[in-house]
């Protein structure tokens, strides 16, 4: 049964805005990520706000905390970054899905205005470049070194000019998911589903700089540069056959 407390609720004719955050042991993050989203301001543009929050296996108390925040809980046992975030869409009941870590490291106060470039552009999907307002200490020189090669990887292959493929931060149409090939169940996900929407079924999309701060938490990556390997050669995979 549907946690009632997920659902912030206008009068009905509105559009309805799913806020999807994968959390894997991010008790210290969880909340206040869930507490910044500006509900009221979005209910103020005419959208119902939902936050669904996957929790992908947690051990802490991530569930309760998100649930205390007034998140409804999705529980998904296979672990991956794509597998929580494939759970979360499968709920997701809005016209519109915002996505954003557990970690209080993405703007989620930011949705607003990412709403209105999507709507005022008529994009169906929108990513976001957390390079350009980076929070100093929030990346390690050696992701921003593996980022960089991941997206020149990304226009040599398929032709898109983006500067930061590997934001998980995404606003778009839940319309186009049933026109998206996603089979990453892991971290290449983030990158699959931009290549997905933007070069396999030209969706119009946009690339909007994002303040990007430090984590609360241990960091769950593996290995930077084999999770940049793996992704690396998901992407090639994903260039000889879709």
């Amino acid at each position: 049964m549907m946690d009632t407390e997920a659902v912030f609720r206008q009068p009905q004719g509105n559009k309805r805005l799913s806020i999807v955050i994968p959390a894997l042991n991010e008790e210290e993050g969880i909340g206040k990520t869930i507490q910044a989203i500006p509900k009221e301001q979005l209910q103020g543009m005419g959208y119902d706000v939902e936050v669904i929050v996957v929790d992908n296996g947690s051990e802490d108390q991530t569930s309760e905390l998100a649930r205390r925040a007034g998140a409804e809980v999705v529980f998904e046992p296979r672990r991956g970054y794509g597998s929580a975030f494939k759970a979360g869409f499968s709920r997701a009941r809005g016209d519109l899905i915002a996505t954003a870590d557990a970690d209080a490291t993405y703007p989620v106060e930011d949705i607003p205005r990412l709403v209105k470039i999507l709507e005022d552009e008529a994009l169906d999907f929108l990513t976001t470049n957390r390079f350009a307002l980076l929070e100093s200490g929030a990346m390690s020189f050696r992701n921003r070194l593996g980022n960089n090669v991941l997206a020149l990887a990304t226009r040599i292959l398929f032709g898109l000019n983006m500067k930061d493929p590997e934001s998980g931060m995404w606003v778009f149409r839940k319309s186009i998911l049933s026109s998206l090939k996603l089979t990453s169940d892991s971290w290449p996900f983030s990158h699959e589903i931009k290549i997905e929407a933007c070069y396999f079924n030209k969706h119009r999309w946009k690339e909007v700089a994002i303040r990007y701060r430090t984590r609360s938490g241990q960091t769950k990556l593996l290995s930077g540069w084999k999770v940049g390997l793996v992704d690396l050669l998901h992407l090639m995979r994903k260039r000889i056959k879709r």
